[in-house]
This record gives C-alpha cells, structure tokens and sequence, in this order.
C-alpha cells in the first residue's frame, strides 16, 4: 500500500466520518423527540430521555452503517472526481479497479468496526437504555408478557419476570416421552442459585390413569437448561442479541428440539452486515466516476439514498421469501448482498 492508496482511505474514512456524525445526529434527535412525549410516566423525565437516546447511539450507527459507509465513499471518491485528482490518478496509470482496492481496505476497517459495533457496543448499549428507561417507569421489562420454554420434557410458562434470575407466578408442564401431560406444576417464586431454580410456593397437580392427584410443598429445586443467561436471551431483542448470544440460543433450542430457524436467520444476517458494508463502499466507487462524477454533495446525497432504501427493500424481501419457502439462512440473509457484490465486480471490471 503506497502514498495514493493511504491518500483514498484517509479521504473516504474522513468523508465516512463526517457522514456518520451527521446522520448519528439526526437519528438520535428523532429518538429523542419521539420519546420526549413518553417522559412524566414515574420517573422517566427529560433527563432520562436524554440518556436514553444516548446510549442507543451505538444501535443507531450500527443500524445506519451500511448507507453510512455508501454516502461516505460516495462523498470521498465524489470529492476526488469533481477536483480532477482522479482523472490525474487515471491519466498516471492507475486503473480503477486500484481506486476500488483502495477503497475496499478502508472497508474492512470499517468492516471490523461494525461487527464489533454490533456484536458488543449496541447490544450493550440497547440492554442498558431498556433497562434505564423499565426502571424509570417502575415496571419491568416484559410486565405482563408470558414467556414460554422447552427444556427436555418440561413446558415452563413465565408469567412475571423480576430479573434474569428472579420469577415468580410460574406453571410447569411436565410431558411424558409420548408428549402427554404427567403433571402441572403452579409456583408462586423461583430463585436461581447453585445451577438450579429453587421454587417456593409450590401446587402440584398429578394426572394419570387413576385419575388426578393435588399435592403442595413449600420448596422445591428445578434443575435443567433453562439458565438465567438462557432466560435472558429469550426476552431480549432480536437486535440486541450478539452472535455469542445467538449461537448458545441455537445450540439450547436444537437441544429440545425446538424451531431455530428465526434466531439462525439473524446470526446470518449479524454475519453478513460487515460484508455489506465492504460492498456499499465497493459499489459506490464506479458509480461517482460514472454518472455522478461532475454532480455536487446533494446529488450524491440523494443517489446514495435512493441506492440504500431499495437496498433495504430488496434485503427486507429477500429474508420474507426466505421466511416463507424456507431458504437456507445463508441464501435469505445474504443474496441481496452477493448481488450487489457480483454487480460492482462487473462494473469496476468494465470501467477497467
């Protein structure tokens, strides 16, 4: 890597940079506002909001990264085109396939930056501002939502959760191997510690083929799968759930046979958002030599724009039909992308 290729990285990262403040800003005033009308509720007031919005700044730019990085590249490499530095770097010798390999390095930095954007900073930062803000309304997260889960035989319905290790008002299923109910279980309290949730306040109902046994005890211990981080995973977000998070999902709902086909669908598309970003910044570089190579910033703007909103669509249809004739996670999540990768492969190959 020579002095012309860092000068196109410093260029594009920089042009990045400023494109992510200012759209990070905007999407963040919009949260603000529109939470603003939701503050008096406890103690969630202005302040609250603000911090909030805060701390889902890191979701923020991890959810507007791709057109983030196709406005930046645009604007960058736009910027050398309309100053005639990129004629002058063609006129020397220096082809636009190099321009675009110089472009895509720059994109692996950003590349590395979104995965751990996504993978860390917003995850965090969205389980933080969720928690800020069901604390500051005096309510919990998932007040009023049952929680159902599978752990070998047992059916486990959470009616209140207190914390990732605290339940309460819970009913337990217990199935025989041939799927029939054996037993229902009504607890008041759960507690996990020391690898098993100790219940307390405990109704047991026993059905079988002499009929029907009621029993209570005071405590009882429930061991099994269904661990607090296991727990915490099922009632978080889809969008705030790591890759790390995502795979252990997967390996527990395999384990009980149940249906994965959602969360392994989002570690692929998790997977394949850095690459969507090399590739935004990869398709963008022909398209400013091309067509808008003597626009102004607005111009640029608003292709890059109208090239990420049909990207999006494209992207929300591809995982749609995926959804609905059950395509590989691999294909749904990523044949938006691989397209548009094959299609700025051919252009920059023309152009050469």
């Amino acid at each position: 890597m020579n002095r012309l290729d860092r000068y196109v990285i410093q260029h594009v990262l920089e042009l990045t940079g400023i494109v992510a403040l200012g759209l990070v800003s905007i999407y963040t005033i919009v949260v603000f506002v529109s939470d603003v009308n939701e503050s008096g509720h406890g103690n969630y007031g202005v302040l609250q909001v603000l911090e909030y919005s805060l701390l889902m700044v890191p979701s923020s730019l991890y959810i507007l990264m791709p057109i983030v990085a196709l406005l930046g590249t645009l604007m960058g490499v736009g910027a050398l085109a309309r100053s005639g530095e990129l004629t002058a770097m063609r006129s020397a010798g220096v082809s636009l396939l190099r321009v675009g390999g110089a472009t895509l390095i720059a994109g692996v930095g950003l590349a590395l930056f979104a995965f751990f954007l996504g993978d860390w900073l917003a995850p965090a930062g969205q389980d933080m501002a969720t928690e800020l803000r069901d604390t500051a309304k005096g309510g919990g997260g998932v007040a009023g939502k049952s929680q159902w889960l599978r752990d070998a035989d047992n059916v486990v319905r959470i009616d209140k959760l207190i914390s990732d290790d605290h339940i309460a008002d819970v009913t337990v299923f217990k199935l025989t191997p041939d799927g029939s109910l054996a037993a229902a279980l009504t607890v008041d309290d759960g507690v996990y510690s020391d690898g098993h949730w100790l219940l307390k306040g405990v109704k047991r109902t026993d059905f079988s083929g002499a009929g029907v046994a009621a029993s209570a005890t005071p405590e009882m211990e429930l061991g099994g799968g269904i661990t607090p981080n296991v727990l915490k995973l099922f009632i978080l977000e889809a969008g705030s759930i790591s890759a790390h998070g995502l795979l252990r999902l997967i390996e527990y709902m395999d384990q009980n046979h149940l249906d994965p086909a959602k969360y392994r669908l989002l570690l692929w598309r998790k997977l394949v958002e850095p690459v969507t970003v090399m590739v935004m910044m990869l398709f963008a570089v022909p398209f400013v030599t091309g067509q808008l190579r003597d626009a102004g910033a607005g111009q640029r703007l608003l292709a890059g724009a109208l090239v990420g909103i049909v990207f999006y669509v494209v992207n929300k249809v591809s995982v749609s039909l995926g959804d609905i004739y059950q395509w590989p996670a691999p294909l749904a999540a990523g044949m938006p992308t691989a397209i548009l990768a094959a299609l700025a492969w051919w252009r920059l190959s023309r152009a050469h």
